[in-house]
């Protein structure tokens, strides 16, 4: 059982991504579960702007002194912003997961599929599992 925060109002995946959306456009990053199974994290691979996503595919890596993870987006679209404070400040997404820790916003190309994904508490209910 984990003690991870899982905050409220996000849509969450299996892949232990979050997102949040805004319209057209969705804010991703990581949850607290999966920075703090990763540990402090030296280096972020960031995706660039105007790249386009793919539903489950890897999209960006996130790097701790334990191992390197990919990050899957949720959603397939048009990258649109990255989080460039990660570039010398990885450690945002251990410290503010939720927050200062985004790392990109994507245009969702079908909004549909955030049907798909998971709820707090369906998320809330994948930890407890694990």
């Amino acid at each position: 059982m984990s003690e991870s925060h899982v905050k409220p109002g996000l849509i969450y995946t299996k892949e232990h991504e979050w997102l949040v959306v805004d319209g057209n456009v969705a804010v991703v990053g990581i949850t607290d579960y999966a920075q703090a199974a990763l540990g402090d994290l030296v280096y972020v691979d960031l995706p660039a702007i105007g790249k386009l996503a793919e539903t489950g595919k890897d999209i960006a890596v996130v790097e701790s002194c334990k191992a390197a993870s990919d990050v899957y987006s949720p959603v397939a679209g048009k990258i649109v912003a990255v989080n460039d404070e990660l570039k010398n400040a990885p450690e945002l997404i251990n410290q503010s997961p939720y927050d200062q820790g985004w790392i990109f916003k994507i245009e969702l190309s079908n909004p549909d599929e955030i049907k798909s994904l998971l709820s707090e508490q369906q998320y809330r209910d994948l930890l407890a599992a694990a």
